[in-house]
């Protein structure tokens, strides 16, 4: 055994599902095939993209037959600074590899597919809970040795490839494991499974690898446009006439999403209701632009197009959310889909639905019972089939109800309520009608999301809103950073904890009482 001789080491981060264990099996036939001495061993992640699972495999780079009697000691886990190669098969997962030190500068090849695949935590921010993509790419590019980056989502032609077939490949082509090229492919054809896709995708990461190959900048996919309904633009040459440039093309999007969501009449509320706030901008800033406007005209729409049973449906019986599907699984075109659909409607989407005179006893009923947040009803439909599909686009095609929900009847109120508040600071102070403005953003999703949302909004609404009305409270500079630093504490924690402290009277206010 050569003295300096030190062992290979491999770490490999896979979400579930993307064949992390099949690629360490591969790696470790390859290695025996060779006569090499190898381990590996995986570490489970947990759930729902919380952490991935690990596979950690060590090859000696010495043949058995060359050691005679003699074994190399191997290590079971991975240490910092210490990884030979790095396999990573989602952009956060060669993050999460990158800030626990196991890249190294002088070390490792990183070998990484960039696209993103959102984790829980992202997903259920109160705000934009996206990582900073940019940033960590930049690290991948900057910190390894060598970095050998793929986004096989982004091009039709890639987009079928195996994704660990072709990490296979690129670690062949890294050249970094003193093993047969062959070698890999051998592995492969003794798994007997899917060999001849197994294969193409391994010789298309061998050729990245090698630079015999780049990939291709990808052409855009331009979605066929939505036949916008009619009237609809007639809507929007009224905009253009009436709104400055740089709130025009919220608007517009506005008209687009409120026009959809309902129907025209809707879309001409929606205008009907900024024009005030437009009027009210023009008369108190002695500025071209008019951020006021354009900060309503967005949280207008997303709030007036709130999401319920009904939205939710309609979005899922869509012909774009299918042919996403397809496209993410990768399947061929004559490959059947199945989806299913898991929706829980609780007491409160159904009462939403029901006219005032129902929806109350309804909700009275369940609250003596403790049944308000704890009774669902769940179910499970299979979208692709007929008779699921059926029923889910029936309940999307029931958006003609909404104006009789007792729902729809609360949130038009709450609408024009924060519109006139806002146009009443706005004569007051533009800067704290501007910060009340932002505050819809804490209204999202439905069920629990929404009332967490609706409740830490109402909050800084009574709490900091309705004392400057009265005359009461801060002056405007003071009231204008406490209301944005409460609703940054709001979207920093949902459960309200934050909030609540950031709401706490001043002692020194507390003793002036």
């Amino acid at each position: 055994m050569s003295d300096d001789a030190q062992p290979i080491s491999i770490l490999i981060a896979a979400l579930g599902g993307e064949g992390g264990g099949v690629l360490t099996g591969w790696l470790v036939d390859a290695a025996m095939r060779s006569d090499l001495p190898v381990q590996s061993i995986s570490t489970p992640g947990v759930a729902q993209r919380t952490g991935a699972t690990t596979y950690y495999i060590e090859i000696y780079p010495q043949t058995n037959a060359s050691l005679g009697s003699k074994r190399p000691v191997l290590a079971l886990y991975p240490s910092p600074g210490a990884v030979d190669i790095m396999v990573a098969s989602e952009l956060i997962e060669a993050g999460r590899a990158l800030e626990n030190g196991y890249v190294a500068p002088d070390r490792t090849t990183l070998i990484a597919a960039t696209h993103r695949v959102y984790a829980i935590a992202e997903k259920s921010a109160m705000a934009d809970g996206r990582f900073d993509e940019q940033r960590v790419l930049r690290a991948a590019r900057e910190l390894p040795q060598r970095a050998i980056l793929m986004d096989l989502t982004r091009n039709p032609e890639t987009r079928s490839l195996i994704l660990n077939s072709v990490l296979l490949g690129a670690i062949a082509g890294s050249e970094r494991l003193p093993i047969d090229t062959e070698t890999f492919r051998d592995a492969i054809r003794h798994a007997g499974k899917m060999v001849d896709a197994n294969l193409t995708a391994f010789e298309y990461g061998l050729s990245l690898a090698r630079g015999a190959i780049r990939q291709a900048e990808p052409e855009p996919e331009l979605e066929p446009p939505a036949s916008p309904p009619r009237g609809l633009q007639a809507l929007v040459s009224d905009a253009a006439h009436s709104f400055p440039a740089d709130a025009l093309a919220v608007v517009e999007l506005g008209l687009e999403r409120t026009a959809d969501w309902h129907n025209l009449r809707y879309a001409r509320r929606y205008l009907d209701r900024l024009k005030p706030v437009l009027e009210t901008e023009r008369r108190v800033s002695h500025s071209e632009l008019f951020p006021l406007t354009a900060e309503v005209a967005r949280h207008l729409a997303l709030w007036m197009t709130y999401e319920d049973l009904i939205r939710v449906a309609d979005l899922k019986t869509r012909a774009d959310r299918f042919a996403k599907i397809r496209a993410e699984v990768r399947a061929k075109p004559d490959e059947p889909v199945r989806t299913r659909e898991f929706m829980k409607p609780g007491v409160e989407e159904v009462a939403s639905l029901l006219p005032g005179f129902l929806a109350r006893p309804l909700l009275r009923w369940a609250d003596r019972r403790n049944l308000t947040h704890r009774l669902h009803v769940p179910m499970r439909l299979t979208s692709s089939s007929a008779f699921g599909f059926t029923l889910i686009w029936l309940l999307a095609r029931m958006r003609w109800l909404r104006p009789y929900g007792s729902r729809f009847a609360e949130e038009q109120a709450a609408i024009d309520g924060w519109l006139d508040t806002v146009r009443r600071l706005a004569d007051r102070s533009p800067d704290l009608a501007l910060e009340v403005a932002r505050l819809p953003r804490l209204i999202k999703g439905y069920s629990d999301t929404h009332r967490r949302g609706l409740a830490n909004y109402r909050a800084i609404m009574d709490g900091l809103v309705a004392p400057l009305l009265t005359g009461d409270g801060a002056n405007d500079e003071e009231a204008a950073t406490r209301i944005a630093e409460a609703r940054k504490a709001a979207l920093k924690d949902p459960d309200g904890d934050a909030l609540a402290e950031t709401l706490r009277p001043a002692p020194n206010a507390m003793a002036a009482q």
